[in-house]
């Protein structure tokens, strides 16, 4: 077997993305190697390429993974070759997910459920994780697994905000927390999205174009919110005019202060301070995303992926993010078609979704 592979790396701020020959591990322990057949582009692939956020170059790039097993290490006791898996991962190179093949600990992945393909697997490992973790550790509502037959949720009723419900973090949110019994839950988004979120779960969707949007949600008397968008001016800003005293506020980080689309021959310009630039009312709780942090819970840590993400996923509880598949001759040309897509800001309520091994 080669002992390289090839790997896309963002090479320096706001360049074209590049083709690199990288190292190919061998699982070892617990871990697994997967050839890589879908992935999907996010914006912090935008934020780091364009912005060097916590970039070191060059840097593969990727965090959601949808292949093959081809190799497992000797401790591996759940998957095995050949299961069709999918993940988030992110810690080092080897779990980046723009690369031909890639080797994690088997807990980092879960098998793709027979009823649904890769590409439609693909859409969910890192938004899916971000809305667990968000809602439990930032926003501080319980969300057990397995959920009780008799479970009720205490708050079923307290109106909770999901601002950029279209968005792939939006779209799981409303399912998830719909389905551990929140009845009152309201969204931004523009209003071609409203039938399909109203579908899953939303019970008022509110049109942010629409002059008085802001004081029809100050009536709901809001006491939790998902800031979906993470923008200082598109989001946060909007959000700390309709919340008060001992609401709970969630923002995905990094803040986009400057978005890297914005300002052609100018960097973007990020913040993870939450309250920095922003007038937030007396007694507001507001919090940055951290989705890197959920493996701080034991219980994500062994079953969010590996079984919370694929069960849900299989029984329908939670439905794959519409995609739209980038074709390209190359992987490199896929790659930096995504890249272009998210930069010129061309996409809205779908997942970008490539091709990354040839061969198969």
């Amino acid at each position: 077997m080669a002992t390289t592979h090839k790997a896309i790396v963002t090479a320096s701020i706001r360049g074209p993305l590049e083709l690199h020959d990288v190292e190919t591990p061998t699982p070892i322990n617990d871990e697994i190697r997967v050839k890589v057949l879908f992935t999907a582009s996010t914006p912090l692939d935008l934020h780091q390429n364009d912005g060097g956020l916590l970039v070191t170059h060059p840097q593969v790039l990727g965090d959601g993974v949808a292949g093959r097993v081809v190799e497992v290490g000797e401790n591996v006791r759940r998957l095995k070759v050949g299961d069709h898996v999918f993940g988030f991962m992110f810690r080092e190179q080897k779990e980046k997910a723009h690369q031909e093949f890639v080797v994690a600990p088997e807990w980092l992945l879960g098998v793709v459920p027979e009823n649904k393909t890769l590409q439609q697997a693909v859409t969910l490992p890192n938004n899916f994780v971000t809305v667990f973790h968000a809602v439990t550790t930032d926003l501080e509502i319980p969300l057990p697994w397995p959920k009780p037959t008799s479970y009720t949720q205490p708050n079923a009723g307290s109106p909770i905000l999901i601002w950029g419900g279209s968005s792939s973090v939006g779209q799981f949110a409303l399912q998830i927390l719909s389905y551990y019994g929140f009845s009152n839950l309201l969204t931004t988004a523009s209003a071609k999205h409203h039938v399909l979120l109203t579908s899953y779960g939303a019970r008022a969707c509110f049109d942010y174009h629409d002059d008085g949007c802001i004081e029809e949600i100050e009536k709901e008397g809001v006491r939790y919110v998902l800031d979906c968008i993470g923008s200082q001016d598109r989001s946060m800003r909007p959000i700390a005019r309709v919340v008060g005293k001992d609401v709970r506020v969630a923002v995905l980080l990094p803040v986009v202060v400057r978005d890297a689309g914005e300002m052609k021959g100018e960097e973007p310009v990020y913040e993870m301070d939450v309250r920095r630039n922003v007038e937030w009312r007396e007694g507001v709780v507001v919090r940055g995303v951290r989705t890197h942090l959920y493996l701080d819970n034991l219980l994500f840590k062994e079953k969010l992926q590996s079984e919370i993400m694929p069960k849900m996923l299989e029984q329908g509880i939670v439905k794959p993010n519409p995609y739209r598949l980038i074709e390209g001759e190359t992987l490199l040309e896929r790659a930096q078609k995504a890249m272009d897509v998210l930069r010129r800001k061309e996409v809205s309520g779908e997942r970008l979704v490539w091709r990354v091994s040839d061969d198969e």
